[in-house]
């Protein structure tokens, strides 16, 4: 109720308002039945405006840290996200980033829509990253299309670390459906998940016209901040045999042989 509320009564007519945001594609996305939308990450505003402008509501996977705050701010804060569908999602890998997929795997079992951003974290400078495996994951558990979605301009409203948005139009584009039920016998294939994401990332970057960097945006944060990072964490080494071209290209087919530091197939996150 407090969902359908403040998108249709309060808050959303403002932000349409406001930011005036376009949309192309939006019949992509089925009128019923379970799917998951795939899109990339410039802002913490994603997860407002995508939503925003879908008929059906929308459950995303949010950062862990959003629902544990202390203080008013932050009791404030999870009550917020917990009220606008947003499912706790813990990054750290291994068993814990398993039963959060389980809560979002829930969520398509009962038919719903799940957002997903599979960079796993908001891109430190408007360009690409690297997908991780836990969208795939899903999609082939669950056996539902996939709706690539680009953002446009959401880090020109809300750049990383500013509280305010910049008053600006944005948009937003839904590509095709994705159909990946012929590699259903395959869900825990660890090359099929692979394949899986970096097509949908190929997407992705055709559609947001985005520099592709084939590393992981984590990564590229925890160097930026001058943290130590694990040689070699999310690098990875084209397969010849595959007739990929390498680093920065998406495409499927170019087959990465993964190293260390490669992702556990946790899912993406608000964040």
């Amino acid at each position: 109720m407090f969902y359908w509320v403040m998108k249709r009564i309060f808050l959303g007519p403002v932000l349409k308002l406001l930011f005036r945001p376009w949309v192309k594609g939006l019949d992509n996305i089925p009128a019923e039945g379970a799917a998951i939308l795939a899109s990339n990450h410039l802002s913490f505003s994603d997860s407002i405006f995508l939503p925003l402008m879908v008929r059906r509501p929308v459950v995303f996977l949010a950062k862990m840290e959003y629902f544990t705050g202390t203080g008013i701010k932050g009791r404030l804060t999870a009550l917020f996200f917990r009220l606008t569908n947003q499912l706790p999602m813990d990054r750290s890998g291994g068993a814990a980033s398993a039963a959060s997929l389980s809560a979002g795997m829930g969520v398509l079992n009962h038919g719903g829509l799940l957002g997903i951003y599979p960079e796993g974290t908001r891109s430190p400078d408007a360009r690409l990253y690297r997908g991780k495996v836990g969208v795939a994951r899903l999609a082939l558990q669950a056996g539902v299309p996939v709706i690539p979605v680009a953002m446009i301009g959401t880090d020109k409203v809300q750049p990383i670390g500013k509280r305010l948005p910049n008053i600006r139009r944005i948009g937003m584009i839904f590509g095709e459906p994705l159909d990946f039920t012929a590699y259903g016998d395959r869900a825990e294939d660890r090359d099929v998940q692979r394949k899986v994401t970096d097509q949908i990332m190929f997407e992705l970057q055709r559609l947001s016209g985005q520099e592709y960097v084939d590393e992981y945006a984590a990564v590229v944060k925890l160097r930026l901040a001058g943290k130590p990072v694990e040689p070699e964490a999310g690098s990875i080494v084209p397969d010849p045999s595959a007739g990929g071209t390498g680093a920065g290209d998406p495409r499927p087919g170019s087959a990465p042989v993964e190293r260390a530091g490669d992702d556990d197939g946790g899912a993406a996150a608000t964040g």
